[in-house]
């Protein structure tokens, strides 16, 4: 809202984003101290159920920016059964929900969503390393660590400083649309490096927008994004909130490999949100949000560390 007022724009977006993202953890938090394998059991039916009924197609058909919506919705109902297959204390429930986060993963490339099933498997194979896993904190920080490495790849892309062939294969798979969108966000942060050009300008300050259809106002990059639209200030927030929630991760009192599944499941949407518009969908942001309270919150009835966490 400072943003707003200092340079001009819309904040209702942004605040609809971080109300969407509050309502889900404090849901999360609610929800997973009482019914800790319930909560993210249905959460997990529930994206998978979005993710199913959302429009799908090719990028000429498709609603531009929901197929990363998709595919995060995915990674997100992959991330949940996990959560809650490790929070079942009965070896049939915990198989089956294995089962229902294997399941999602198909879905995904029964649907055609590529970046959904990739985003799914590294969930479930993180999920499944997570078992044996002892200490938390090396896993996340190898988790921040690939944050900052696709945020910096996709940063590195927009400002051209990849080499020749790097760049010519990253462009190839990311579309010259999106990257000329990326360009242009990069080329709006360096006008106004500290407060930006204001929250919502990016459509109409976007040449490359200007030119295209359909249109929807959006760089396709969430670190660029907000680079762009609230400067350097809200890049800094931005960090910091990810790190904050890998921290109440890592004091969060449920068992390793819940905290440390749900923290890959964000890691993978940070991903997604990354070279995508994933963020600007409210179902996603509530999602992130149900889970992140969910792992981190106190059962009623303490749990016991699975063997090998």
């Amino acid at each position: 809202m400072i943003t707003a007022a200092a340079t001009g724009g819309r904040p209702e977006g942004v605040l609809l984003a971080v109300l969407a993202v509050a309502a889900g953890y404090a849901a999360g938090r609610i929800c997973g101290a009482l019914l800790p394998v319930a909560a993210p059991c249905v959460g997990a039916f529930a994206g998978l159920g979005l993710a199913v009924t959302a429009p799908h197609g090719s990028p000429l058909t498709a609603p531009i920016g929901h197929s990363g919506a998709t595919a995060a919705l995915l990674a997100l109902s992959t991330g949940a059964a996990c959560c809650a297959a490790w929070a079942a204390r009965v070896p049939g429930p915990r198989l089956a929900l294995c089962l229902l986060a294997v399941g999602i993963t198909v879905t995904a490339a029964v649907l055609g969503s590529t970046t959904g099933f990739v985003a799914c498997a590294g969930v479930l194979l993180c999920s499944l390393a997570a078992a044996r896993t002892r200490r938390r904190g090396p896993g996340l920080v190898g988790l921040a660590l690939v944050t900052a490495l696709m945020t910096g790849a996709a940063w590195a892309v927009a400002d051209n400083s990849l080499p020749e062939g790097l760049a010519y294969a990253l462009e190839g798979r990311l579309t010259q649309h999106r990257v000329l969108l990326w360009r242009d966000a990069l080329a709006l942060a360096h006008g106004d490096p500290l407060l930006g050009a204001g929250p919502g300008r990016f459509g109409e300050l976007s040449p490359t927008v200007a030119q295209s259809l359909p249109i929807d106002g959006k760089p396709h990059s969430a670190p660029l994004q907000v680079a762009a639209e609230l400067g350097l200030v809200g890049v800094v927030l931005l960090g910091a909130v990810f790190c904050w929630v890998l921290y109440v991760l890592w004091r969060a009192p449920r068992p390793t490999p819940v905290v440390l599944t749900a923290a890959a499941t964000l890691t993978a949407l940070a991903a997604i949100a990354a070279v995508g518009n994933a963020l600007s969908f409210t179902t996603v942001t509530v999602g992130a949000g149900l889970l992140a309270g969910t792992a981190t919150a106190r059962p009623l009835l303490d749990e016991e560390e699975p063997e090998g966490s």
